[in-house]
């Protein structure tokens, strides 16, 4: 049936999708994993194809609550939830709270959300638990609740549409493993995972961390902090100062991009050497221009997508997968110039969209 997620083994043809530019049209079929069974946190990712519905029976009313837009990963998560919706003909409203310390104001945006009419919450979480006691509310209401990007610890929660950013962490760290491998010299890499408290952030340390254990990479202490730009160049700017051997930086998209202008003014590149442990359009820049060397890609439009999906076939009583995200793929100097931009990041110049109707 032509709307039913069908689930496959994944082939090398359809990784080789990714490379399309076929797939600006349509971003469907997709290459994807499904964690079995849904939200455990040792499930077995299962490879599959995702097709989303092709149009919503009514234009249902999807509030979408973000941390954040400060940096163009959220941007890129706000191309997908706006695009699908226009896509499913259903209505979105989003809203943003400022940042990873305004729990607070998560909660009263997504309350004032469901007061107003939402049928059915898309929520990239500030807090892994802190929105959990929200979360078992608005089911009790029989609004459909879907986890996107972030984590949320809730068993109330209807789907997840997000990758592992274990894996993302992980895929980082092995990276750089094998380019330095056990009884090789040993080099320093500054870590820099994220706001402390964040289920993304704590996943990702873990999965870096455990991805280096045995080779000749030895993390310096997780430096944690917001993901605004001068938050991040403060704590690279520190570790620059109190390790001047250090041999990379690696930590969030916004550490990478911060960190370019600084690694160029001190001199130090190609001594001093960038990755981030996810993808942006000034992470794809960078490593296309040289300046930063690795990141995986997680394909956080077709999460946004795929929330947005979650949420109107939950709406409608229709099959779904409960706990799905794109495949990960790592994007370096090697195939950079190969890996489009559609489904991986959001349009150039692309501006923020708070309403679809």
């Amino acid at each position: 049936m032509k709307n039913r997620i069908a689930l496959t083994l994944a082939s090398s043809a359809l990784a080789l999708t990714l490379a399309t530019p076929a797939l600006a049209e349509a971003w469907y079929p997709y290459p994807a994993q499904a964690v079995e069974p849904a939200f455990s946190a040792d499930g077995k990712a299962v490879d599959m194809s995702y097709s989303p519905l092709e149009k919503a029976e009514k234009p249902w009313n999807i509030c979408v609550s973000f941390p954040h837009m400060k940096d163009a990963y959220w941007l890129g998560v706000d191309y997908g939830v706006a695009e699908e919706a226009k896509d499913l003909g259903v209505k979105m409203n989003l809203v943003e709270a400022g940042g990873y310390t305004e729990l607070s104001k998560q909660i009263s945006q997504i309350e004032d959300c469901v007061a107003g009419g939402a049928q059915a919450v898309v929520i990239g979480a500030i807090s892994f638990d802190g929105l959990n006691n929200l979360v078992s509310e608005i089911k009790k209401k029989n609004i459909p609740v879907i986890d996107v990007i972030n984590g949320i610890s809730s068993p109330d929660i209807t789907a997840k549409s997000l990758v592992s950013f274990y894996t993302m962490g992980y895929e980082t760290g092995s990276y750089l493993a094998k380019k330095h491998p056990a009884g090789s010299e040993e080099v320093k890499v500054g870590w820099f995972p994220g706001p402390a408290g964040a289920g993304w952030v704590e996943a990702a340390n873990k999965g870096f961390l455990e991805a280096i254990k045995g080779s000749s990479v030895k993390a310096l202490e997780p430096k944690y902090g917001d993901t605004g730009k001068e938050a991040q160049l403060k704590l690279v700017e520190d570790v620059l100062q109190a390790e001047p051997d250090i041999r990379y930086i690696a930590g969030t998209a916004v550490t990478a991009e911060a960190a370019q202008g600084l690694i160029r003014e001190r001199g130090l590149k190609g001594k001093v050497d960038l990755l981030a442990f996810y993808m942006t359009p000034g992470v794809y820049e960078g490593i296309k221009r040289g300046f930063i060397l690795a990141a995986p890609a997680d394909s956080m439009v077709v999460q946004g997508r795929i929330a947005i999906d979650q949420a109107v076939r939950a709406l409608e009583g229709k099959e779904f997968v409960k706990h799905v995200g794109p495949k990960i793929f790592v994007v370096d100097p090697s195939n950079v110039k190969t890996v489009p931009q559609t489904n991986i990041l959001p349009p150039d110049g692309y501006k923020p969209v708070f309403s679809v109707n």
